[in-house]
C-alpha cells in the first residue's frame, strides 16, 4: 500500500484539508438531491480516505458508513467524523449484507487500474444499492478528458507543515493507466524538513467503457459534468 495511506497518513490533513472540500461536496449533494432521495437517506462511501467529503456531506444524511482499505486513513477520518460508522474493506470485495440509498466513490475509484478492477468496484456499489438507489462515481479523468498537469499545495499545522508537488502524465496512451508522481516536503518542529516521494498508478478508461461496465453490472447511468470539468457518473439501480 502507498506511503501516503500508511506511514504518512497522519500528514493527510495537511496535504488535503477538510476545508478544501466544501465546494466540491456541495456540488455532489446538489447532484444527489436533484435526482431524488428518500427522507432520512443513508450513504455508503467506498474508499473514503481521510473523510473530507464525508465531513461536509454527513449533515444531509441520517446515517453514513465510511469504508477504506487503509486502517491508517480510517483512523484519520474518525477524528474528523466521530459520528460516522467506519469499516475496513476493499471496494472490490466488500459485502456488508445491507443496502443504502446512496453509494459514493470519490477519486479512490481512480486506483482501479484494469477493467476487471473497475467492474468489481461497480459490482460492490450495485450490491449495496437498495432498489431505486443511486451510486455516484467521481474519477479524476476519463480517457477523453485526460490532460497532463502539475499541481502543488499543502498546509501548516500545529508544530508541523507539509508542501507537495503532484505531476500527472500518461507514458503509454495504449494502456488503461496513467501516472501521478508525488513529492512531499515534511517539516516537524524542531527537525529539519525531509522529502518523501512515490508513484501512484491510476486507471484511465473511455466513457464508452464506463457505460458498458455500468450497464453490465445492472446500472442505468448518465454523466454530469462538474465545475472542475470532470465526468461524474450518476448511476441508478432500476426498480425492476
Amino acid at each position: 500500500m502507498l506511503k501516503l495511506y500508511t506511514e504518512l497518513a497522519t500528514w493527510w490533513p495537511l496535504l488535503s484539508a477538510v476545508e478544501d472540500y466544501a465546494d466540491e461536496a456541495e456540488f455532489f449533494w446538489q447532484v444527489l438531491s436533484n435526482v431524488g432521495l428518500s427522507s432520512s437517506p443513508s450513504l455508503l462511501e467506498l474508499g473514503s480516505g481521510g473523510g473530507c467529503n464525508a465531513f461536509h456531506l454527513k449533515k444531509h444524511f441520517a446515517q453514513m458508513t465510511l469504508t477504506d482499505v487503509s486502517p491508517h486513513m480510517l483512523a484519520v477520518s474518525r477524528v474528523a467524523n466521530p459520528d460516522c460508522e467506519h469499516l475496513e474493506g476493499d471496494m472490490r470485495t466488500l459485502r456488508l449484507a445491507r443496502g443504502f440509498d446512496v453509494v459514493f466513490i470519490h477519486d479512490a475509484i481512480s486506483y482501479m487500474t484494469t477493467p476487471q478492477d473497475l467492474r468489481q468496484a461497480m459490482e460492490t456499489a450495485f450490491a449495496h444499492c437498495r432498489v431505486g438507489a443511486m451510486a455516484l462515481f467521481v474519477p479524476d479523468y476519463v480517457r477523453e478528458t485526460f490532460q497532463p498537469s502539475t499541481r502543488h499545495g499543502g498546509h501548516d499545522g500545529a508544530g508541523r507543515a507539509l508542501r507537495y508537488l503532484e505531476w500527472t502524465y500518461d507514458p503509454d496512451e495504449d494502456d488503461t493507466t496513467y501516472v501521478v508522481e508525488f513529492a512531499y516536503l515534511l517539516r516537524e518542529d524542531p527537525h529539519p524538513a525531509r522529502v518523501e516521494s512515490e508513484q501512484h498508478l491510476n486507471g484511465l478508461f473511455a466513457r464508452a467503457e464506463w457505460f458498458r461496465l455500468l450497464a453490465e453490472v445492472g446500472f442505468q447511468a448518465e454523466i454530469v459534468r462538474d465545475p472542475y470539468e470532470r465526468d461524474l457518473f450518476v448511476a441508478r439501480r432500476p426498480d425492476a
